[in-house]
């Protein structure tokens, strides 16, 4: 089982229900973890070395790709609603 990277925002028999039916994206966490690690090293650290520091816990990560993780524009999809009348 993978362990849950989320604890702080669903709760670890949530987080097991999303990846046991297929519902939760590796990736997607794998980049929100990376976005979160981010925040707190450039509080520390300049962009370029938060990015080296990320690259150093992400070797498999060239550095220009977790530079457009890190500044991805998230678009929120407006629900789409079905109307009878």
């Amino acid at each position: 089982m993978v362990a849950n990277s989320l604890k702080t925002h669903i709760s670890d028999s949530i987080f097991e229900f999303l990846v046991k039916n297929n519902l939760l994206k590796e990736k997607g966490v794998r980049d929100f973890n990376i976005r979160q690690r981010f925040s707190f090293l450039k509080a520390k650290y300049s962009t370029q070395e938060a990015i080296e520091k990320l690259q150093e816990e992400y070797p498999y990560l060239q550095y220009e790709t977790i530079r457009k993780i890190i500044y991805k524009k998230t678009k929120i999809n407006s629900p789409k609603y079905f109307y009878l009348f």
